[in-house]
């Protein structure tokens, strides 16, 4: 039996970001959890401009090649999580206007979050995160992994070395991950309607 795609998209684009080391912690978090065939999306490759569409993401036709190379990689994915910063007490641009770009990709599909920071570890940026992932028909996960202070986890070479409760964390958030992808698989199949 194939194992669901776990996508984990890294939300910074900024030169220098700690995403890419958080979203690697986690990338052999979900590897050595075994629930799922994992991949990482970089938000900085795709390079998508301020949203450029001209018509409703939920109708599906989209003009630009940066779309519709996002919708295809999004498409492949079952359920994800989100590493992502936290801006002026907010979410950041890149990860609000990736979301924006798409509708029914994203629709009954489990979402977690790994945020990190400062004293406020991302929390602020998670919870708006959340309202938007329910707009989207998602399923937000009420687990989630907040790291505080993320500059002091990195070693010499600037890999993360994470906490006990960052590990316990990510056990927790893949847990329920798991759970709620095979809940959700008869919405994305079409099974539920059948059965309606």
């Amino acid at each position: 039996m194939t194992k669901p795609t776990l996508q984990i998209i890294i939300g910074s684009t900024r030169p220098g970001r700690v995403g890419g080391r958080v979203a690697e912690w986690f990338r052999d978090r979900a590897v050595a959890h075994g629930d799922f065939a994992v991949e990482v999306l970089d938000l900085a490759e795709f390079g998508l401009p301020l949203f450029d569409e001209p018509h409703h993401p939920r109708l599906g036709h989209y003009v630009n090649q940066h779309t519709k190379d996002w919708s295809a990689a999004v498409s492949r994915g079952d359920a994800y999580v989100f590493v992502i910063p936290e801006y002026n007490h907010a979410i950041n641009a890149a990860t609000k206007n990736a979301l924006d770009y798409l509708h029914s990709e994203w629709a009954h599909k489990p979402a977690g979050i790994v945020s990190y920071g400062g004293v406020s570890a991302g929390t602020r940026a998670a919870q708006m995160l959340k309202q938007v992932l329910a707009a989207l028909q998602m399923v937000p996960l009420a687990e989630a992994v907040n790291i505080p202070f993320v500059q002091r986890l990195l070693d010499g070479d600037g890999n993360l070395v994470p906490s006990e409760v960052m590990e316990a964390g990510a056990i927790t958030l893949l847990d329920g991950l798991a759970k709620w992808t095979e809940a959700t698989t008869p919405l994305r199949d079409g099974r539920a309607d059948k059965a309606a």
